[in-house]
């Protein structure tokens, strides 16, 4: 499969012969018999920057897949993150992706050809400034040179709503657009006073910029709330221990993180990837910890998206 599908009828004759297999039914009887040897099955996950939390993830899951599926080719797509892998898996372009929750829109129909595999864990709102930075609280952000994220991020979306309940709309942030990697490399060389970065604990390349240079953690605790009431409530307060970077311990915002698929990827597809998800966290959770915190009787709650039939089948199954 060498083409990006349309977001309507995507892959039919590659999906039959990945749920021949998968059911144990012989692909020559489905695929009318050809001669020629059918092309491995294309799942493409869209992850986002190498260093952050959704690639470790998306790694370690397309490692599971190629080894326990057979005829599977997994593999991660570097993105922006949550936004453009919601895009992708619409489009054709992806057949899983991982989101934020507050990148979905709650209308009804608003993400059409995209469902739910899972909720998997929470991402958390982290602003980082250096260690001898004046920047202690979200205020002092204003007049200051500030990344909130790449374009089509979820950080993006979470930092820019923040800035704007704290007043701090318009122009009195710098804004920078800028990746995670790019964003470090901005702070430690000076060309930006602080950045914000949505992900679960803990994130690589801020653990490898506190190993190297001083930094601080602001606490944005106490913008939950207004989060809550001037957008949908999938905010939630968490705290980012000082386990975790070796900074001060802090409060911050926090939102669920999904993984979702195409609504046409094949049910007994679905249902195979939902049970290697769940079945094998502990691996997953060694690429990274914050995998390590599924669990079945949570990765159901995917509001505002249905959970994919395939994905429902092995959850009712196993009763989560």
């Amino acid at each position: 499969m060498n083409t990006v599908p349309s977001a309507s009828g995507r892959r039919p004759a590659v999906a039959l012969a990945l749920l021949a297999v998968l059911v144990g039914a012989a692909v020559p009887a489905l695929a009318g018999c050809r001669d020629e040897p059918i092309e491995p099955v294309r799942i493409r996950i869209a992850t986002g920057s190498p260093t952050a939390v959704y690639h470790a993830f998306g790694q370690s899951l397309a490692t599971i897949l190629n080894r326990e599926l057979p005829g599977v080719r997994a593999t991660v797509v570097v993105t922006a993150a949550s936004a453009e892998n919601v895009r992708l898996v619409a489009a054709g372009g992806a057949e899983l992706g991982f989101t934020q929750a507050d990148v979905l829109s709650g209308a009804p129909d608003a993400h059409p050809g995209v469902v739910a595999v899972a909720r998997v864990y929470d991402d958390l709102l982290h602003l980082v400034t250096s260690a001898e930075s004046p920047i202690r609280t979200v205020a002092d952000l204003r007049g200051r040179r500030v990344s909130v994220g790449a374009p089509g991020s979820g950080t993006g979306i979470t930092a820019g709503r923040l800035l704007d309940v704290a007043g701090l709309d318009g122009g009195a942030v710098r804004r920078e657009r800028l990746g995670l990697d790019d964003s470090v490399t901005a702070l430690r060389d000076g060309r930006i006073d602080a950045f914000f970065f949505s992900g679960g604990l803990p994130v690589r390349a801020i653990e490898q910029l506190a190993g190297t240079a001083g930094i601080r953690l602001v606490d944005l605790g106490e913008w939950t709330e207004p989060l809550r009431r001037s957008h949908r409530e999938v905010y939630v307060s968490r705290d980012i221990p000082s386990s975790a970077y070796g900074a001060e311990p802090v409060t911050t915002v926090a939102n669920p993180n999904y993984l979702v698929v195409g609504a046409d990827v094949p049910e007994a597809v679905v249902r195979e990837v939902t049970r290697l998800l769940m079945e094998r966290r502990e691996e997953l959770a060694a690429a990274h910890p914050a995998a390590g915190r599924m669990s079945a009787r949570s990765a159901i709650a995917t509001v505002p998206l249905p959970l994919h039939p395939g994905a429902a089948a092995w959850y009712r199954a196993n009763k989560p």
